[in-house]
């Protein structure tokens, strides 16, 4: 099997919800492949959004692509319905001024159905998620 960013769109990724949305900066953009978009928080935290995939998956490795985002809380989930998310990765991202935050993460049990990020806190009023990359498998189809 071939790996793949399995967080894009063109494979069938599919953001089911999100906490906030700007409609200059929607949450479709973190999965949509260009690096110049991204989704914006409309303020007050936890802000957080979850990625169905739409099959079952292997996850590797990921990169978060992001702006202002002080921790920044990864859950999974293994079934069918975007119910019963576990605590997978919890991290505590670097402020780097002028240019973007781009966090890789070892995934280790990378077996989901659904992600779940959630941005419990930021550097200010505001953050953006300019993409996240999941690199790794498909194993099965939903049944």
């Amino acid at each position: 099997m071939r790996k793949v960013d399995l967080c894009l769109s063109s494979e069938g990724a599919e953001v089911i919800l999100a906490t906030s949305s700007d409609e200059k900066h929607p949450p479709e953009n973190i999965i949509d492949g260009n690096p110049e978009t991204f989704w914006t928080t409309t303020g007050m935290f936890p802000q957080e959004f979850i990625i169905c995939f739409h099959k079952h998956v292997k996850i590797e490795k990921l990169v978060i692509q992001s702006y202002f985002v002080r921790t920044l809380r990864i859950e999974k989930s293994t079934s069918n319905e975007p119910v019963d998310f576990e605590q997978w990765i919890e991290r505590d991202l670097v402020h780097t001024e002028g240019q973007l935050q781009n966090e890789k993460i070892m995934a280790h049990d990378g077996h989901a159905t659904y992600l779940r990020f959630i941005i419990t806190s930021a550097f200010d009023h505001f953050a953006a998620v300019y993409s996240i990359s999941a690199e790794g498998t498909a194993v099965s189809n939903l049944s």
